[in-house]
């Protein structure tokens, strides 16, 4: 199955994603925030990123656009998982290389759907 990195500042939501893709077979590994997360990144093999927008340190959008010039993660899924549903939003995340995007509070069913496809898994 997939390695998937979630990179969220809420311990509440980190656990909810590895609970939803734990048992289906997926890898979860964490990070509390952008930066964090593009050090995780660099470190390990991923099928797929799922980040929040608005964190500490460095938020969803910056951590993106550096993920994309690390050339372990050209091809890599980047799923936004966000509060966040403003079209102006979604646009930047797209232009700085996300590939889709899940608006908070999800439904375990709908993230698990979307990460089966993106990862072919």
């Amino acid at each position: 199955m997939a390695t998937i990195l979630a990179v969220d500042d809420s311990p509440s939501i980190r656990q909810m994603i590895k609970v939803v893709l734990g048992p289906a077979g997926h890898t979860v590994i964490e990070a509390g925030d952008g930066a964090e997360g593009l050090a995780k990144a660099g470190s390990s093999a991923l099928n797929l990123v799922i980040t929040d927008l608005n964190m500490p340190v460095m938020n969803g959008l910056e951590m993106i656009a550096k993920l994309r010039g690390l050339p372990s993660c050209t091809g890599v899924p980047i799923l936004f998982l966000s509060t966040e549903s403003d079209e102006g939003i979604k646009q930047r995340a797209k232009q700085a290389g996300a590939t889709g995007w899940i608006t908070k509070p999800f439904k375990p069913e709908q993230l698990l759907a979307v990460v089966s496809k993106l990862t072919r898994a």
